[in-house]
C-alpha cells in the first residue's frame, strides 16, 4: 500500500478553514463589525429556518478555535427539540452567494428528525479518557464505516494518523492512486466540533475524497 501524505493535511486544513476556524478576513474586523457580522447570520438563520419550521430558537457561541458558532433549536409537532450548530464562514458564504440557505440549513434537522425524541447537542468530552472514548467507540467507527461504504467496494485506507503540524489526524485515501495527492487528512478536533454539534463528521472525509477522485479523473 502506497499512501502519500504530502500537501494532504494542507488541503483539510483548508476545509476546516472554510467549515469554521477564524479568518484572516474575521480578525482585521473590529468589534463592532464582527458583533454586527454575527447579529446578522443570526437573524437569517432564524429566518432561513422559519421557512420549514414553526418555531426556532437560536444561540451564538465564541469559541476560542472556531470563531463564532451558531447553534440553533427546532421544535417538532411533538414540541421535541433538536439541535444544530454551524460556523460562521459556512453561513456567511451560503448567505452570500444565496445558494439555498434555507434548504441547505432544514436538511440537517430533517435528517435529525428522522429519529423520534429530539437530538440535543453531544456534550464535550470533560476528561482525556471521556475524548479519547468519544474517539475510539464512536468517531472512528462511524468515519471509518461512512467512507468504506460510500466508494465500496473499492478500497479505501481510512484511520487515524499523526501529523507533525496538526497532531492527531483521521486519514482517509485510495490505495489504487500511487502518484500525488491520494490521502485526505483531517484533524481529529474537526471532527469532534463537528459530532458535538451533531453535523456528521464524516462529511469532511467524503468531499476530500471526492476532491481526490476529481484530481484524478476517477468520476
Amino acid at each position: 500500500m502506497i499512501m502519500n501524505n504530502k500537501s494532504t493535511t494542507d488541503e483539510a486544513t483548508n476545509e476546516v478553514q472554510t467549515g469554521g476556524e477564524a479568518t484572516s478576513t474575521q480578525k482585521t474586523m473590529t468589534e463592532e463589525q464582527m458583533a454586527e457580522l454575527v447579529k446578522a447570520v443570526h437573524h437569517n438563520g432564524i429566518v432561513a429556518l422559519k421557512m420549514h419550521f414553526n418555531e426556532v430558537q437560536g444561540q451564538v457561541m465564541n469559541m476560542e478555535v472556531y470563531g463564532p458558532v451558531f447553534v440553533f433549536h427546532v421544535l417538532d409537532e411533538a414540541k421535541d427539540v433538536y439541535s444544530c450548530g454551524f460556523f460562521l464562514h459556512e453561513l456567511v458564504t451560503r448567505f452570500q452567494t444565496n445558494n439555498s440557505p434555507n434548504v441547505w440549513m432544514a436538511s440537517f434537522f430533517i435528517d435529525l428528525m428522522k429519529v423520534k425524541g429530539g437530538k440535543p447537542l453531544t456534550p464535550p468530552p470533560t476528561s482525556e479518557e471521556e475524548a479519547k472514548a468519544m474517539i475510539d467507540n464512536v468517531l472512528v467507527p462511524h468515519c471509518i464505516e461512512a467512507v468504506r461504504e460510500e466508494f465500496a467496494p473499492e478500497q479505501v485506507h481510512a484511520g487515524l494518523a499523526w501529523n507533525e503540524t496538526h497532531g492527531p489526524v483521521f486519514e482517509a485515501g485510495f490505495p489504487a492512486v500511487t502518484e500525488g495527492n491520494n490521502v485526505c487528512a483531517i484533524p481529529l478536533h474537526m471532527l469532534l466540533i463537528h459530532l458535538q454539534l451533531n453535523r456528521d463528521p464524516s462529511e469532511l472525509l467524503l468531499q476530500g475524497l471526492y476532491n481526490i477522485r476529481k484530481e484524478h479523473g476517477m468520476e
